[in-house]
């Protein structure tokens, strides 16, 4: 009889100690990393140049810059239109949390955009080593 009770209190704390452990995970905050995460939330026509809304996260420490291009549809080789802008290293915080930032993308000598012009707008991470990270990507109608 005395070997049962054991086994029961046995059986019993270690279901407690799982249960614990099991709420005490649901309950902890995310601090799992969101290392170089980009959404595009919006783009638009600011004339002369376009403008992206972006939101990204990065950790504490990332020697990046966010990069946006963007460059017309349905046009031939010749007529591509293209834009670009960046947000510097310096003026992004990097801490892990989600911030939203406004690039603006000025138009490449002889390029000008229009309302109504579909563009492929692209944005990343630049590193110093020439890499890039985390792209993505829309197509928008101005």
């Amino acid at each position: 009889m005395k070997s049962t009770r054991t086994w029961r209190r046995l059986a019993g704390t270690a279901a407690t100690a799982l249960m614990v452990t099991a709420g005490v995970l649901a309950a902890a905050p995310s601090a799992v990393a969101k290392a170089n995460v980009l959404t595009i939330d919006k783009v638009s026509l600011q004339k002369p140049n376009i403008q992206v809304k972006v939101t990204y996260s990065c950790d504490p420490g990332m020697d990046h810059e966010l990069v946006a291009n963007a460059r017309t549809l349905g046009t031939g080789a010749h007529d591509q239109r293209i834009a670009a802008g960046t947000i510097k290293k310096d003026k992004l915080v990097c801490d892990a949390g989600n911030h939203i930032s406004q690039v603006t993308m000025r138009p490449a000598q002889g390029s000008h955009f229009a309302k109504g012009d579909k563009v492929k707008v692209t944005v990343f991470y630049f590193d110093n080593d020439g890499f890039s990270y985390a792209r993505e990507a829309t197509v928008a109608v101005l």
